[in-house]
């Protein structure tokens, strides 16, 4: 009886159903070949490599956690583009009630443990991706050129992983040092939120910072429309708002000079009154428990005073750090309308020359911090009010280089320069989302001004102050056209 030959079999030999886990060691075009699509996939999608050629429980463990981080990048870019606001107060736990408001550092924290967990597990998937490919059977050139690359870029996603845990804890770090963690949040006043914002200079043979720029920025709780009021200085015989002040000057401060003390009649001269004249402490005995000072606090209530508006928040800057702020940013663009110099006189009517150790010159400029901070200072060729109007300027410049785009290339400068310069008793429950949503709404808006001086109709020695209140509410609530002004 004659056999009939074997049957040829219809299946492909192992080596070549899955040249990726079984290949043809002797062959260093295979071998090359698929330690190029190991690398590949390894970087495309973390734990691929393992599951095609290695430890399948290593592989489903990377590709689970990859489907996690790209389902986690995809909400947060969701969020960022659908909900700004939101996303920054799930971040930085504002979102958590004021009791429990140390644990404000969670999420950020959660972030930054997932963010270095994932990057010690993507150098894990790498090494053991180039322990798959058996470098040693690829050809000459492609040993070094799979491990070059698979090392190379590895390195730089994890960097940007490292990138984001910094940024991560700058931002927590940053958010915790600034603004207040128990400070009550108070509703908007009138539609708006008012928010008393000074300039001090601590500089040498000060007894006391003094405020050298006092403003109030009333942001409006619905549009986010923002305006800016300037209060002169050395306004005399201001108004308190009912307090301890109202009822130590109650027909308005009587602006004496203590021989002493050396304070006078300007409202910038409150904060060496109250803190170093007086008992500051016995006057607004709550003041550091809510973040404040009583200096700050004194202020506060001569500013509310005058405009007749409710102002519960502040924010101080010191003038010795503000130009690290503008260099943060990147500068600023000003238009000078008059030659400025920088420094100031030894004595009274010193000559120019003799002291001025630099100039701001006419016509548009992109100022870097020290030329900003004396833009800002500059006033001995000129007067308070003009200092006032360059002060307004900068501010209005400064609010547009706080671009997102811009900060958050500037992130780690700008989050550094502002712990250091800024205090402020803004609670943390208000930032996010209301006031960084409100900041969204206002970016593309004009800032409005108020500036209480006799080019604005405000007598400088003698000020009506119902006049001034009332120039305030015309400008935060302008009539409409069945209303007639108020009388």
């Amino acid at each position: 009886m004659t056999l009939a030959p074997p049957r040829a079999s219809s299946r492909s030999p192992l080596v070549e159903q899955r040249p990726l886990r079984n290949p043809d060691l002797g062959s260093t075009a295979v071998m090359t070949r698929r330690g190029w699509w190991l690398v590949i996939a390894n970087l495309l999608i973390p734990g691929s490599a393992q599951v095609l050629a290695g430890n399948r429980r290593l592989g489903r463990f990377g590709l689970a956690a990859t489907l996690a981080l790209w389902v986690g990048l995809v909400l947060v870019a969701l969020g960022a583009l659908l909900a700004p606001s939101s996303l920054f107060a799930l971040a930085t736990g504002s979102f958590i009630p004021e009791f429990l408001s140390w644990f404000r550092w969670v999420p950020l924290t959660v972030v930054q443990v997932v963010l270095v967990g994932y990057a010690v597990l993507w150098i894990v998937l790498t090494i053991d991706t180039l322990r798959l490919v058996r470098l040693v059977r690829t050809g000459p050139f492609a040993r070094f050129g799979i491990a070059i690359v698979s090392i190379g870029l590895t390195s730089t996603l994890v960097a940007g992983a490292g990138w984001a845990v910094q940024t991560a804890g700058t931002t927590r770090d940053a958010f915790a040092d600034i603004f207040a963690q128990s400070a009550p949040v108070v509703p908007p006043s009138d539609g708006y939120y008012n928010i008393l914002l000074l300039g001090a200079d601590s500089g040498e043979g000060r007894d006391s910072m003094r405020f050298d720029s006092i403003s109030v920025v009333s942001i409006n709780a619905a549009s986010g429309a923002v305006t800016i009021t300037g209060i002169p200085r050395d306004m005399p015989n201001f108004p308190f708002a009912p307090g301890p002040m109202q009822d130590k000057y109650p027909n308005g401060h009587e602006g004496k000079f203590d021989p002493d003390c050396g304070w006078g009649s300007g409202i910038n001269q409150l904060r060496t009154e109250v803190e170093v004249c007086q008992d500051g402490n016995a006057l607004y005995p709550d003041a550091k428990a809510h973040g404040s000072e009583p200096g700050i606090e004194a202020t506060k209530d001569a500013a509310e005073g005058i405009l007749g508006i409710q102002i519960p928040y502040y924010v101080l800057i010191d003038m010795k750090g503000f130009a690290d702020l503008v260099d943060a940013l990147g500068g600023v663009d000003i238009t000078v309308d008059e030659r400025l110099p920088k420094g100031g006189p030894a004595y009274d009517g010193q000559p120019v020359d003799d002291w001025a150790f630099g100039w701001i010159e006419p016509g548009a400029q992109h100022m870097d911090g020290d030329t900003a901070q004396w833009y800002a200072r500059s006033r001995y060729t000129t007067s308070d009010f003009d200092r006032m109007r360059r002060q307004r300027q900068l501010q209005e410049a400064i609010l547009a280089q706080f671009t997102p785009q811009n900060v958050l290339t500037h992130f780690q400068d700008v989050a550094s320069a502002g712990t250091n310069i800024v205090e402020t008793d803004l609670p943390q429950g208000l930032i996010a989302p209301t006031l960084v949503d409100l900041a969204l709404k206002a970016k593309d808006q004009p800032v409005s001004t108020i500036e209480l001086t006799p080019e604005g109709g405000v007598d400088e020695f003698d000020p009506d102050y119902a006049q001034v209140q009332q120039i305030v509410r015309d400008k935060l609530h302008p009539p409409t056209e069945t209303e007639s002004p108020a009388p």
